[in-house]
């Protein structure tokens, strides 16, 4: 009797060891490819948005619950899963001290180039402090500045202006310019199969050579860009009224006309979404007034799916340069039926390491000795022709 017991308790051990065996290899082989007991995963939207931000939450509940084939409520088809996001000021920085593209006009005309550029684009460059208004009197001098480059030297001076330090931050490139935590939401949404389009009041060209250089890169493809469009013509058909006249050869190149077409902002990123995109989007993200129709658009009651309307506040003034006060500016977006997001509290971290605020954001330059310059009290600066 007592030998069946030792035998039955020798068989009971060789199979709890045998179990702990095979426990230990699968455990070794999780370990061996990098993975992580589930629990100790982080969260989507957990690496750069704060612990608490009831703004990341509602952004995974929002994705779980249009992702899920039987909440048949909720459930998007792959294919209408479309994300708009706005660029300066909502994906990127607009505070060094003033856009991208702004900043990239002055440095054009006043350092770079100044042999290409006329005296009186000069003198608009020179002309922009803080204060100015980006409009789209302003963009047109934009498209005239650029007259004559292709469109692959206009994306490649967009580069090459990106690897220039800004003075409103230290450790910072114009081009290390997007918010970690926009970045991160981006590659949330296309890894639950969103299509991804960057809806901007930059000019479209210079939108794309941004996003390609920038954390967004594998995520938003240049089609998927609509931004301020400039008129591009053949080379050498530059005057020609119609394209219908001429036709495009191997070798040909396109340029700048010098000519405007639209600025995207306001209803024109409804328009354009309209025009290119074909359909609602059911996310939208911005961060000012011209941004709201793009918003309205996406929200708007017609729309087949649920949709949400996202709106950054600059409230950060530690990290950023970002004077807006919550209070005022949440109650105004969420009036209006968008989700105010707070870039003081949602965001853990804004820029990579290293960036922070300079001693001061703007820096006035004295141009007053170069043979171009006219005293603004004057004379009223001119608009370029």
């Amino acid at each position: 009797m007592n030998h069946r017991k030792n035998e039955n308790s020798s068989i009971i051990l060789e199979i709890v060891i045998l179990i702990l065996i095979v426990l230990g290899v699968l455990f070794g082989i999780c370990i061996s490819r990098g993975k992580t007991v589930p629990e100790s995963a982080p969260q989507p939207l957990s690496v750069y948005w704060s612990a608490d931000s009831a703004v990341s939450r509602s952004l995974r509940e929002y994705v779980s619950r249009v992702t899920d084939p039987e909440d048949t409520a909720n459930y998007i088809p792959e294919k209408d899963r479309i994300a708009v996001f706005d660029m300066d000021g909502t994906l990127t920085c607009e505070t060094y001290y003033t856009y991208y593209d702004t900043m990239m006009f002055i440095e054009y005309c006043l350092n770079d180039h100044p042999e290409r550029v006329s005296d009186e684009l000069k003198q608009v460059a020179a002309s922009i402090k803080p204060g100015y208004v980006a409009d789209e009197n302003l963009a047109r001098n934009f498209a005239k500045a650029y007259a004559g480059m292709t469109v692959e030297e206009l994306y490649d001076y967009a580069v090459e202006f990106g690897q220039k330090e800004t003075a409103s931050f230290n450790n910072m490139r114009y081009i290390d310019n997007f918010y970690l935590p926009m970045a991160e939401l981006v590659k949330y949404l296309y890894e639950n199969n969103f299509t991804i389009y960057v809806i901007s009041g930059t000019e479209r060209t210079t939108t794309r050579a941004i996003v390609a250089n920038s954390p967004i890169k594998d995520y938003v493809t240049p089609n998927h860009v609509i931004g301020t469009v400039f008129e591009i013509k053949q080379k050498g058909h530059e005057t020609e009224s119609s394209n219908m006249d001429f036709k495009y050869e191997n070798g040909d190149e396109l340029v700048i006309t010098g000519g405007f077409i639209q600025k995207n902002l306001n209803a024109n990123k409804s328009i354009y979404i309209e025009r290119e995109i074909g359909q609602r989007p059911v996310l939208a993200f911005g961060n000012s007034g011209s941004d709201t129709s793009m918003m309205n658009y996406t929200i708007d009651s017609r729309n087949p799916y649920p949709a949400q309307a996202y709106m950054i506040v600059a409230d950060d003034n530690e990290r950023e340069w970002g004077t807006q006060d919550w209070e005022t500016k949440s109650e105004e977006y969420k009036s209006k039926g968008y989700i105010p997001v707070s870039m003081k509290n949602d965001f853990a971290r804004i820029y990579e390491e290293g960036i922070t605020k300079s001693a001061e954001q703007y820096q006035d330059r004295d141009w007053s000795d170069a043979p171009w310059y006219e005293d603004e009290e004057e004379e009223e600066i001119p608009d370029a022709a």
